[in-house]
């Protein structure tokens, strides 16, 4: 039920949080506290075993329903919305008609790797797209994506040679379908994941777009991520945009400033860990340099690393083994004692710190299927530690580790990531750090804004045998990645 108008405060903020099962529209108030909420879930299509999609139509539809929703929902107290934000997922890539604003492609997911092969062939130029990005080549990266419909949709073609071509990341094409202006601009983060945008500089790269054979008149401009990027109408309402970002950026501020003796981690279909750099990015060998936030004065980076299969590797496991059918019981088992297999997780390729796109996911060792989706939440705390480690060779090595998303509702994830991290884990309060940060960022980072992402706090325990799997895991993995 709606507070009372008397509850709600005057400065009301609306965050759109677009993720990969559903867009959500979600209104705080500036204490962050949250007013009222609504969501409408999308399909995501799978015609093979690498591709991964959203029917664009559809997705800015379910924006647009939300919006519509949330506004009736407020009532009068619509009004007082004073700005909006919009989060996407970074990698997911779209073509459309400048001039008619039809979709042309479909919304391409940051999980789809239909253009492996493509990619291949930059592979001797990694050090110097990693120079230029912080990033490395791999078709979970847009310019893979946007090249493959170029070359393989007839309507892409004609448009681009019609002069009316517009692509890039989902964030572009959501703000040009869905704001009164049509604007035609990218916000630093989801612009920074297509591989063509220089992390530094802060525009396209000239040099990648030549490596690449990509022409820059198709892509939008790039403008910072606090900017008015123009005006979202539903109805009598009218809401300035004043902030577009990434769902993995934006979880970052869901307490405030990041802090930089902070390792954050978000765990959904993917797992994300990050360490704030401040005002300059940090190169590291094997792991991500990514820009978190840009103003018109300063840019916040961070440290990267990545693990493709969080959610989506809980989700693979259930089905092979049917216990999609008692997957509630999983928190019950994570808590029991037992001596799991270890599982080498290569769900949509293998992230950071090891970078193999293609890697067979395998069971070493025997054990029941409920303790098969032990040892598969076990790989993801595999993986995260393996990304812990891999960060202490570049950054100090940091005090506490504050976790967030869908999986870190398990108290057994968390407990065996302290325990193995040696680091107090802190579990935030709301599932919502996305739509939070959002919220946070729409309304100028008040000063007054809680912190709720540490509420619970999972210290480091005794548990040997954790550790032990945990060596034979890596001996296991290095011993697959080698063969």
């Amino acid at each position: 039920m709606l507070p009372s108008k008397s509850v709600i405060s005057q400065n009301l903020y609306l965050a759109i949080d677009q993720g990969g099962h559903a867009s959500r529209a979600l209104v705080f108030n500036s204490q962050g506290n949250l007013i009222t909420e609504d969501q409408h879930e999308i399909r995501t299509i799978r015609t093979a075993n690498d591709r991964v999609e959203h029917d664009a139509d559809e997705m800015v539809m379910s924006i647009k329903d939300v919006v519509k929703n949330i506004a009736g929902k407020l009532g009068e107290s619509a009004k007082d919305i004073a700005t909006a934000g919009l989060a996407t997922q970074r990698s997911n890539i779209v073509c459309w008609n400048r001039e008619t604003s039809k979709a042309l492609s479909p919304i391409i997911s940051w999980q789809d790797r239909r253009a492996h092969d493509w990619m291949e062939q930059f592979s001797a130029r990694k050090d110097d797209i990693h120079r230029i990005t912080g990033l490395y080549p791999t078709a979970h990266y847009g310019v893979s994506k946007l090249r493959w419909c170029l070359d393989n949709i007839p309507e892409v073609s004609t448009t681009f040679k019609n002069g009316k071509l517009a692509w890039g990341p989902m964030s572009a094409f959501l703000c040009h379908r869905l704001l009164n202006e049509k604007p035609f601009v990218a916000d630093p983060v989801n612009a920074s994941r297509t591989l063509l945008w220089d992390i530094e500089h802060k525009n396209w790269s000239s040099e990648l777009l030549n490596m690449f054979n990509m022409p820059q008149v198709c892509l939008p401009r790039c403008v910072p991520s606090n900017y008015h990027f123009g005006t979202l109408s539903s109805g009598s309402l009218s809401i300035p945009m004043r902030i577009v970002t990434g769902d993995q950026s934006s979880a970052l501020f869901a307490g405030g400033m990041p802090q930089q003796n902070s390792v954050y981690i978000t765990i959904g279909t993917g797992a994300f860990i990050s360490r704030i750099t401040e005002q300059q990015p940090i190169k590291s060998s094997r792991l991500l340099s990514s820009v978190v936030l840009q103003n018109d004065a300063d840019t916040i980076y961070a440290l990267e690393g990545t693990v493709n299969g969080a959610g989506s590797a809980l989700s693979w496991v259930s089905i092979k083994t049917g216990l999609y059918r008692k997957i509630e019981k999983l928190p019950e088992w994570l808590m029991r004692e037992c001596n799991p297999p270890l599982f080498l997780n290569g769900i949509s390729g293998l992230g950071t710190p090891l970078w193999r796109p293609h890697f067979e996911s395998k069971f070493i060792g025997a054990g029941d299927d409920w303790k098969k989706a032990v040892a598969v939440i076990e790989s993801i705390v595999f993986l995260l530690q393996l990304n812990l480690e891999e960060m202490q060779l570049s950054l100090p090595a940091p005090e506490k580790i504050i976790i967030g998303g869908g999986l870190s509702r398990f108290d057994g994830l968390c407990t065996r990531l302290a325990t193995l991290s040696g680091l107090p884990v802190y579990r935030s309060e709301t599932h919502e750090n996305t739509a939070l940060g959002l919220a946070y960022l729409a309304a100028d980072c008040p000063e007054t804004w809680p912190n709720r992402t540490g509420s619970l706090c999972f210290q480091p325990t005794e548990i040997p045998s954790l550790h032990d799997r945990y060596k034979r895991w890596q001996k296991a993995l290095m011993s697959a990645v080698n063969a």
